[in-house]
């Protein structure tokens, strides 16, 4: 019954989704983790990518600039607490 440990969740290449802050909802990857954290962040937490604007549907009828502008990604890196 000793030292037990629990076993890592968050490894880097898990997918994962956001649920608070601006980026609430959207789906991201684990980059690097940090389970006991940093000098600057004493608790447990991972850097994270992922997509913030998907790509719309598009159309034949559709001009290639409006094709264009529907396809774009924007990503987001940020730095999340395990809690959120």
């Amino acid at each position: 019954m000793g030292n037990r440990k629990m076993g890592k969740i968050m490894k880097s290449g898990k997918v994962v989704l956001v649920l608070g802050g601006r980026y609430a909802g959207r789906k991201a990857v684990v980059i690097k983790n940090y389970d006991d954290g940093t000098a600057d962040k004493q608790y447990g937490h991972a850097l994270v990518a992922g997509i913030d604007r998907y790509p719309r549907k598009i159309h034949k009828r559709m001009g290639k600039g409006k094709m264009h502008k529907r396809s774009k990604i924007k990503p987001f890196v940020k730095v999340c607490c395990f809690t959120y």
